[in-house]
């Protein structure tokens, strides 16, 4: 931007640089591209491809994952280890309800066919990542338990539907939580000369959509031949990782395609870097792609 302001080229073009001020800050709002486009700041961009530098290695990044953060709690009933048919324990319930929940949600949302299209290494995803429970004794079964995750869902399903979905098979298993599968002879999730039963509650933190960018655009076939000049191939590729604000763009009608020329080894590490050789390669794509827009 520096180079253009000192020559003063005159282009057929407009180039605008946007500085993210909130780019992985959703606790502050009002602030950053998502308070731009609200403002209609950006309006003029749709005329033009909109390039979101923000993912790694040199490459076009032409698919993201959207993000479906879950909890499960899981209600019980607290007792003695030695005598566990008094209990209802919420470890069992909630490793066996999981299965449940994973095995449909695999079964709702395979892979699908534009995944191999966008090479996406890997599909949709439903998984836990935390567990945790209020503490006690060894000797003590819980009166409760928490499993958290994540759903990491390619762009061709909407988030809305996945947690719809997940509701209906906690509600489903919450109705008939005496059919689910026990361990052991003893083990069980109702009580009934006690009418206590054992119960799931599901609950989700915000949601976020997945990106498959155009590939038929204008943008797109500038930025893989500037890649190719460059970097001396191109090779696009897709992740399940999750970019904010993007989606949100291209539904606004922006052509919105992704790149960056940091490392995707070193993301969120220790000592996090890049390499300058890199960098300047990025500079050299972008000039071969202000020049191929001018044709």
């Amino acid at each position: 931007m520096r180079k253009l302001g000192e020559t003063k080229l005159k282009l057929k073009s407009t180039v605008i640089a946007v500085f993210i001020a909130s780019e992985e800050n959703s606790a502050i709002t009002g602030v950053g591209v998502d308070a731009l486009v609200k403002d209609g700041l950006l309006n003029k961009l749709k005329g033009g491809p909109l390039y979101w530098i923000d993912t790694a290695d040199k490459q076009p990044c032409i698919g993201t994952g959207g993000m479906i953060p879950w909890k499960l709690h899981v209600t019980g009933k607290l007792f003695h280890s030695g005598l566990p048919h008094k209990a209802i324990n919420p470890l069992e319930l909630a490793m066996e309800a999981l299965k449940v929940i994973q095995t449909r949600f695999y079964k709702d949302f395979p892979p699908h066919p534009k995944e191999q299209v966008y090479g996406f290494e890997t599909p949709s995803t439903m998984k836990p990542t935390q567990w945790s429970y209020p503490g006690g004794g060894i000797n003590q079964i819980p009166g409760e338990c928490t499993v958290s995750g994540d759903v990491r869902l390619t762009p061709f399903y909407n988030v809305t539907d996945v947690m719809k979905r997940l509701q209906e098979y906690v509600d489903d298993i919450n109705e008939n939580i005496e059919k689910l599968d026990t361990r052991g002879p003893v083990s069980k999730y109702v009580l009934p000369d006690e009418n206590i039963r054992g119960s799931l509650t599901l609950t989700f933190d915000e949601a976020t959509n997945g990106v498959a960018c155009n590939l038929d655009s204008r943008g797109f076939h500038v930025l893989c031949k500037a890649t190719e000049e460059v970097v001396g191939h191109v090779n696009p590729y897709s992740i399940t990782g999750t970019l904010p604000l993007i989606r949100e763009l291209q539904d606004e009608g922006f052509d919105v395609q992704t790149a960056g020329y940091g490392l995707m080894a070193t993301y969120h590490a220790d000592n996090e870097y890049c390499l300058l050789s890199d960098m300047c390669q990025g500079y050299q794509v972008f000039v071969s792609i202000i020049s191929q827009l001018e044709d």
